[in-house]
């Protein structure tokens, strides 16, 4: 998600310096939280450069100003990036609801006040490492947990299934005709594990159906497309292949409650990595 708003000229590079670690924090706020970050460095960068997200382990949080530095067990989140940087007096400010330097129209001054809050709400503190022209690292400390009893792996925890919350290869059928939201659920799939074929109607997917029986794994398919819909589909697949999974996805509500008795997994856009994960372990469990 975040390659796709960042654009084609930003490079995002992950790095990540420990091995499973968990803490306790809401997802969604999470995942605003770091997409906040990304777009402004993107901004700061003026759309080209290089953002880095980097994940490791701290014993303390390091002292800011005033703020003394508070030992503990910790993961730290970082988004660095090579912009322009920020005046020292300046660092103090910018977490302030409404505290934009961005010009009129181009921003609302809430995002770092949505990251600051939403670190806090988790028990944890947000540092900034800023200098004019040497670029900005924001930090969120975030204390770290003890992984849930009898889980290996974060997903798992919302899939109930270690071997179906990671895709594994298993190959997945992606129909979308929106080109940016298919960049962005093909990158999802395929961080998660799974093999992906993406087309771009209903139409061309039934090609790819009709190249071989077991191709594909499971069909995860948009409803409102242009021709044949991603319903009409799914129920032509149910005739022309019963045991092969179809899940529907649609960012309009009313379509995905007007009719529920076709009995098809419904998946409301947009859709979180979990979300979409369980919705693909399950389907795919039924299948085995």
């Amino acid at each position: 998600m975040i390659r796709a708003m960042v654009g084609s000229l930003v490079q995002v590079d992950v790095r990540c310096t420990l091995d499973m670690q968990y803490t306790h924090a809401d997802t969604s706020q999470f995942e605003t939280a770091l997409v906040n970050l990304a777009v402004n460095a993107r901004d700061a960068m003026e759309g080209h450069g290089r953002i880095r997200i980097a994940v490791r382990s701290a014993d303390s949080i390091p002292a800011a100003g005033a703020q003394p530095a508070i030992a503990g067990d910790y993961v730290a989140v970082s988004v660095t990036d090579e912009g322009h940087g920020i005046p020292a007096e300046l660092v103090d400010k910018i977490f302030e609801p409404f505290f934009t330097t961005k010009a009129v129209g181009k921003g609302t001054g809430l995002g770092l006040s949505q990251v600051f809050g939403f670190v806090r709400q988790s028990g944890g503190e947000t540092r900034v490492d800023s200098a004019p022209g040497a670029g900005t690292t924001f930090t969120l400390y975030l204390p770290a947990a003890p992984a849930p009893e009898g889980r290996d792996n974060a997903l798992a925890t919302e899939t109930g299934d270690d071997s179906l919350a990671l895709g594994e290869g298993m190959r997945v059928l992606l129909v979308e005709d929106n080109r940016e939201v298919g960049t962005f659920s093909n990158q999802i799939l395929q961080d998660l594990g799974y093999r992906t074929q993406w087309a771009t109607s209903a139409e061309q997917a039934l090609e790819l159906l009709a190249d071989g029986e077991n191709r594909f794994d499971v069909v995860l398919t948009d409803v409102m497309m242009p021709g044949i819909s991603g319903v009409e589909l799914a129920l032509g697949l149910r005739d022309s292949h019963p045991e092969l999974p179809v899940i529907l996805t649609s960012g309009y509500s009313h379509v995905l409650a007007q009719d529920s008795s076709h009995g098809f997994a419904l998946v409301q856009k947009p859709y979180s990595v979990e979300i979409l994960a369980k919705a693909l372990g399950n389907a795919v469990r039924r299948r085995r």
